[in-house]
């Protein structure tokens, strides 16, 4: 058994491999077998392509709000890992803080309750995300495993979703190319692991990261807890990183634009652009199911 929690502790056989588990039939659990969904943040997609991961695998999902752990509130954060681990087995967990995921697997480790601890979300990385992404971009493109030649730029925040994205794409041979205002770009210690992993470029122009491009991604410019910086970052964002038709132009041709969702039309991407690419963009959210199936299978394997 083994953990999910980052895609910088992963390699770029496993990511191979996980992409090949997630199209991949079979069980994983017996009967009686549960899985812990605990979110301290909400989300549709992660919820429910969870939830029915879990089913189609053999497993029991059992969804756990915020209200009802209360993380380092009501209960520790190791606490609450290591009472979950006498009934599950898997904890999988949508988080702010990334350390609350690693404090779980330190915690269930002491107590000999060895389990896998899957990342749904943390402010350093969305990993169930990017195997989702991967998974859409093959299929669009008819790649298979094989990334070598694409070119991915990402216009926005460098968020956790960006950086995951990147970590998986050029993990498996793509380039990648990053556009974001100077107050919301990487750290250097970021770019610096980045630039170890292959080919990735970044710019504060939207138009010089597209060149070339076969896909264009963004993502929200207010992530959920960031409410009381919105009229800040929207004046930032607005004048140069909407993706509209005139910035999709600077891509090849045939590019796709990519959402993780929920989408803000009208800020990060116009109307127009999205439902242009609404196919795409469904497809991926589909492919949260069959990513965290790979992801299951992988911490099994």
């Amino acid at each position: 058994m083994r953990s999910f929690l980052d895609l910088v502790e992963v390699s770029s056989d496993d990511i191979q491999e996980i992409l090949t588990l997630s199209r991949r039939g079979g069980k994983v659990f017996s009967e009686g077998d549960s899985v812990a969904l605990v979110f301290e943040k909400p989300s549709l997609r992660t919820r429910n392509s969870c939830e029915v991961a879990v089913k189609r695998l053999g497993g029991h999902p059992v969804y756990i709000q915020n209200s009802e752990v209360g993380i380092d509130k009501r209960e520790s954060a190791e606490d609450i890992a290591r009472t979950l681990a006498t009934y599950h087995r898997v904890i999988a967990a949508r988080v702010f803080r990334h350390d609350v995921l690693d404090r779980m697997v330190s915690a269930t480790d002491r107590i000999g309750r060895k389990l896998p601890i899957i990342n749904l979300l943390s402010d350093r990385s969305h990993p169930c995300q990017a195997i989702a992404d991967l998974l859409t971009i093959s299929d669009v493109m008819s790649l298979g495993n094989s990334f070598s030649g694409i070119k991915i730029a990402y216009v926005g925040d460098s968020n956790n979703v960006a950086f995951s994205l990147a970590v998986a794409a050029l993990k498996v041979g793509a380039t990648v190319s990053i556009a974001s205002p100077n107050e919301y770009s990487f750290d250097q210690s970021s770019r610096d692991y980045l630039e170890t992993l292959g080919e990735v470029f970044f710019t504060l122009s939207p138009k010089e990261a597209l060149a070339g491009a076969s896909v264009v991604y963004s993502d929200t410019w207010i992530s959920m807890g960031e409410e009381n910086e919105a009229e800040v970052r929207r004046a930032i964002f607005s004048p140069n990183y909407q993706v509209d038709a005139e910035l999709m132009a600077s891509a090849n041709s045939n590019a796709v634009f990519m959402h993780c969702l929920p989408a803000h039309r009208g800020e990060e991407v116009t109307a127009e652009v999205f439902e242009a690419n609404a196919q795409t963009i469904f497809a991926q959210a589909g492919n949260r199911l069959d990513a965290f199936q790979g992801v299951l299978r992988y911490c099994f394997a």
